[in-house]
């Protein structure tokens, strides 16, 4: 009994050896480059964490002028007025491309007998053709141009900056330096006392963790101009120098700091994983020596032997697969995570759980492997084991049923294509035949058999012919909608069977095909709801998220506080509006919506929605043009659904409208219909199909810059169809017109 337990305890004892040795040396492969360093302070991570600090030191620091001064240094060179002048083409192509946008609404005012606009065009048009007349005769007319955009692109920087600047003050925390203009002298530092012993002192070995001369330049500015990634320097030549000094990391930063952080789990990991690696290599050997020379092994197989030589060889080959793969798997994890086990005490558990777990299943790898190699040493054997493997019997009766299988669609396919006609064909033949036996009765029944051939004889073959290719052709077009070939429709011809089948196959390729089309609409537009969907929603709620985090923050100051605090409040009611939006769709799509109908003045209604937008309205380099009678349209509807219809319109309008265009706004009564009409100009390219603007989160703007939720239209057309009424969508180029049909009462 004794020695039984010992032979069990020697097998576990060996397989737990094997598997904390293979996960050791393995977690060496894994991790040894990340941890061969002296400490984190000669990793790339760190070197990315200390580029970042001073690319944010040269950007707020360094480099930083408030923004009038740095207009003032703007300068305006002459390759930057040829590129302006040039941006669009040379002037014979301005032109000619300003007259071909203006020539269509010139005409159509005319047609529409509409002079003044016409004129008003026309107006425009020679304003902007003079415009682009004087950029190419005079570089002091493109000069303050040019400028301007610089300075926009400057404010645009500056604003984009601000974002970081909380960034920037948590890095300043945890870095010390000492940097001086090589050209004017001018010291920036963090440091409280900046004597030349006292700056010997703060970077000396004693006080700082880590220290580094370092050189800092305008190139290594984190930020560029946001619109077209040119650096700030390039047209702020003010913005120059170089600066020369020290970077280090004082010991006095505390284990919350995430410099200090970082650098000592980096330690801890790395003597972990060298102990580790080293224990294992260890252990790994010892088990390779038992496993030689223990004699538990042999004894555990011999005893299983005879019960592991009933199971089918397959069966075996695939457990044995199963337990290379799981104890391998095991292990692969166990040396995946072994550096988490100090930090982390979910991880340490796993750890320890997977290691024993391994140590039990190993030894079933160890003795499946020892029948194994006995096995492969016995070919012959092994041949006659695989005749009865369950594999082998199953693969001979796929084939013996395949083959039957084979035999049973080739005669039903001589009893169902040829085999009825074959049989109409043998039965005229025997008629005939049968016909022919008059001729003994007498020679005179030979003019009878003529006649039999001529009038049903050959006619019918013929005809048994033309079916036979027609119903092939059939078969051919059933097998290319098979394989997903429709091509053309089958000729219907005669009024028999084949005739009703290939009318009805018609049919179905018709229906397959609007299927697919309907289908790749259906999974395009999912794809781009979930896409648009998960953006959305996420945007706001990781900037919640990411914000909350660094307001647990202690060291925060009360204005840091209140920015963040601002920014949460923001998003969330961002997020609400989404949310919000998304329910209103939901119900109205359900028809789960009540309306409060009462008699409404249409007109006065869209005035007040155009009031809620008035300063809008005017801050804007839009001109809107509303057209609408002196009296009053009244029609049964929801007031404040209606209102929204009409406020999401204008709001649509206002983010989507090319600048310095446009917007015609009409209502007009037409028999007993009141016609309501927006008409803008789109600053995005409008796709062709206009039914897809009435997609949940579909907007002209596809890079989703605008704040808008996507839903805008659908909620739109949702409240009017409540109404009974029509919302028409109608593009033209970049011409976008919303046109409501609702009905209209009596006064």
């Amino acid at each position: 009994m004794a020695t039984k337990w010992r032979s069990r305890i020697t097998i576990i004892f060996t397989a737990f050896l094997f598997t904390f040795g293979l996960s050791g040396i393995l977690s060496f492969f894994i991790y040894g480059s990340q941890f061969f360093h002296r400490d984190y302070f000669q990793t790339s991570e760190f070197q990315m964490e200390l580029d970042e600090f001073k690319g944010y030191l040269s950007s707020f620091e360094l480099y930083n002028m408030p923004i009038e001064e740095a207009k003032k240094e703007i300068k305006v060179t002459k390759d930057d007025i040829v590129e302006h002048r040039y941006r669009y083409g040379n002037q014979t192509d301005q032109i000619s491309n300003l007259k071909g946008q203006y020539e269509e609404r010139i005409q159509e005012a005319m047609n529409a007998g509409n002079q003044g606009a016409a004129d008003a065009y026309t107006a425009e048009r020679d304003a902007k053709i003079e415009d682009i007349t004087k950029n190419f005769e005079s570089d002091e007319y493109v000069e303050p141009k040019v400028l301007k955009e610089k300075e926009k692109r400057l404010e645009d920087y500056y604003k984009k900056r601000e974002n970081y600047r909380s960034e920037y003050l948590r890095y300043k925390k945890s870095f010390q330096y000492y940097v001086k203009n090589v050209e004017t002298g001018k010291v920036f530092t963090n440091l409280k006392n900046i004597d030349e012993d006292a700056i010997k002192k703060d970077f000396s070995e004693n006080n700082t963790l880590f220290v580094t001369n370092t050189t800092v330049t305008s190139n290594d500015a984190t930020f560029v101009i946001p619109e077209n990634g040119e650096p700030l320097d390039s047209f702020i030549p003010a913005m120059g120098g170089v600066f020369e000094g020290q970077i280090g990391i004082p010991t006095s930063l505390t284990s919350a700091n995430f410099i200090m952080s970082a650098y000592e789990n980096y330690q801890q990991n790395q003597m972990l994983l060298w102990i580790y690696s080293v224990a294992g290599l260890v252990a790994f050997i010892g088990s390779i020596l038992i496993l030689r020379r223990t004699k538990a092994i042999p004894a555990a197989s011999e005893k299983w032997q005879p019960y592991y030589y009933k199971i089918p060889i397959d069966v075996r080959t695939i457990f044995f697969t199963i337990t290379v793969i799981g104890v391998f798997a095991a292990i692969f994890g166990i040396s995946s995570q072994i550096v988490y086990v100090y930090n982390s005490p979910y991880d340490r558990m796993e750890t320890i759980v997977g290691l024993l777990a391994v140590t039990f299943i190993a030894p079933l790898l160890f003795i499946q492997w020892r029948y194994i190699k006995t096995e492969l040493k016995d070919w012959p054997n092994l041949k006659k084991q695989w005749e009865k493997a369950l594999l082998n019997k199953a693969c001979k009766r796929i084939f013996v049923l395949f083959q039957k299988s084979k035999n049973n669609l080739t005669e039903a396919f001589l009893n169902q294509s040829i085999g009825t006609q074959l049989f109409i064909l043998l039965a005229v033949v025997f008629g005939l035949g049968l016909a022919s036996v008059l001729l003994v009765i007498h020679p005179i029944f030979i003019l009878f058999n003529i006649a039999l051939l001529a009038f049903i004889g050959i006619p019918l073959v013929m005809i048994l012919v033309k079916k036979i290719g027609y119903f092939n052709r059939i078969v051919e077009k059933t097998n290319e909608m098979a394989v997903g070939k429709l091509g053309e429709n089958l000729p219907v011809t005669g009024n028999s069977v084949l005739t009703v089948l290939a009318d009805n196959i018609n049919v179905l390729k018709q229906g397959v095909k609007t299927s697919l089309n309907e289908q790749a609409k259906s999974e395009r537009l999912k794809t781009e709801l979930i896409t648009n969907v998960s953006h959305d929603l996420r945007t706001p709620l990781t900037s919640i998220i990411t914000y909350t985090e660094l307001l647990k923050a202690e060291d925060l100051s009360g204005d840091e506080k209140a920015a963040y605090l601002e920014i949460i409040d923001r998003k969330s009611k961002r997020l609400k509006v989404l949310i919000d939006d998304l329910f209103e769709v939901s119900k109205m799509a359900s028809g789960n919506i009540e309306l409060k109908k009462e008699k409404v003045d249409l007109v006065q209604l869209l005035q007040q929605a155009l009031g809620e937008y008035d300063e809008t309205i005017n801050s804007s380099n839009l001109q809107f043009r509303v057209a609408k009678p002196e009296k009053p349209i009244y029609s049964i509807v929801d007031g404040q659904k209606l209102w929204r219809v009409f406020d999401n319109l204008i709001g649509n309008i206002l983010k989507y409208s090319l600048e310095h265009s446009r917007v015609y706004i009409t209502v007009s009564k037409e028999n007993s219909q009141a016609m309501i009409t927006f008409k803008n100009v789109s600053k995005y390219e409008l796709n062709e199909n206009s039914d897809e603007l009435f997609e949940r989160f579909k907007r002209g703007d596809t890079s989703r810059h605008t704040e808008g939720s996507g839903l805008g239209l659908a909620i739109a057309q949702s409240i009017v169809d409540l109404h009974e009424g029509r919302l028409e969508i109608e593009t033209d180029g970049d011409l976008f017109k919303v046109k409501i049909s609702l009905n209209v009462v009596d006064e």
